[in-house]
């Protein structure tokens, strides 16, 4: 399941976010092939922003805060773990991301192990202000094309084929992280996202009743069931 998060981030967070990132000297980037995998490093050119910089540091901040904020982003993803957040950029020197499927466990900086159930990019810069960088995912029946506005975000499982195109005017801006979710299984967590959505929609419509109490009770049931923490 591939889901859109709109303005995860407002739009004066992360003006200011993309303003300090574009104002950095170059040798303050750096390429970004030192976090990948084997195989992804063989089709990966672009840079990456060091964990303990600053700037890295007030994005890592500003986006694991909006997380919490967001019941959209709680109910999609049902997080354990989340990997802490990284700082990407793509630019014509830099351009693209070939296919490739993320690595399964990510190890933080604290020792813990996150397994890699959902990928999450979310745009610091605007698809409008630059050409190529779409976002590209396959799964079994077709292929996704994401561009987002800046503040947007997107999760889709870590499991599915995906590419980021070559941008080829301008500078493509975002934050990634992976997600350790306490339902590993894509199916059944899109189940328990439909549910808790018609739930929230019962309520607007007909207040709170028998109905939404049962079915709350079936949601939390099935929680049990399918979670693995």
């Amino acid at each position: 399941m591939l889901k859109v998060l709109p303005q995860l981030l407002d739009a004066q967070t992360v003006e200011a976010l993309s303003a300090g990132l574009l104002a950095l000297p170059a040798k303050q980037w750096e390429d970004g092939r030192h976090s990948a995998g084997e195989q992804a490093r063989t089709v990966k050119s672009n840079l990456q922003l060091a964990h303990e910089h600053p700037l890295a540091e007030q994005v890592r901040k500003q986006v694991l805060a909006a997380l919490d904020r967001s019941p959209e982003f709680l109910s999609t993803a049902l997080p354990a773990r989340v990997f802490t957040p990284r700082v990407n950029r793509y630019d014509p020197e830099h351009p693209a991301y070939g296919w490739h499927i993320d690595n399964a466990i990510r190890l933080r900086g604290d020792g813990l192990t996150v397994r890699t159930d959902l990928s999450c990019t979310v745009a610091l810069t605007s698809a409008s202000s630059f050409e190529g960088g779409e976002l590209r995912v396959r799964d079994a029946d077709a292929e996704h094309a994401v561009a987002l506005d800046a503040g947007d975000a997107v999760i889709y499982p870590s499991c599915m084929l995906h590419e980021v195109r070559p941008v080829t005017r301008g500078v493509r801006l975002a934050c990634f992280f992976w997600i350790q979710s306490l339902v590993p299984g894509d199916t059944e967590r899109r189940l328990l996202q439909e549910l808790d959505t018609q739930l929230i929609a019962l309520r607007q419509r007909h207040g709170e009743s028998d109905e939404t109490t049962a079915l709350t009770g079936v949601y939390h049931n099935l929680l049990r069931l399918w979670a693995r923490g």
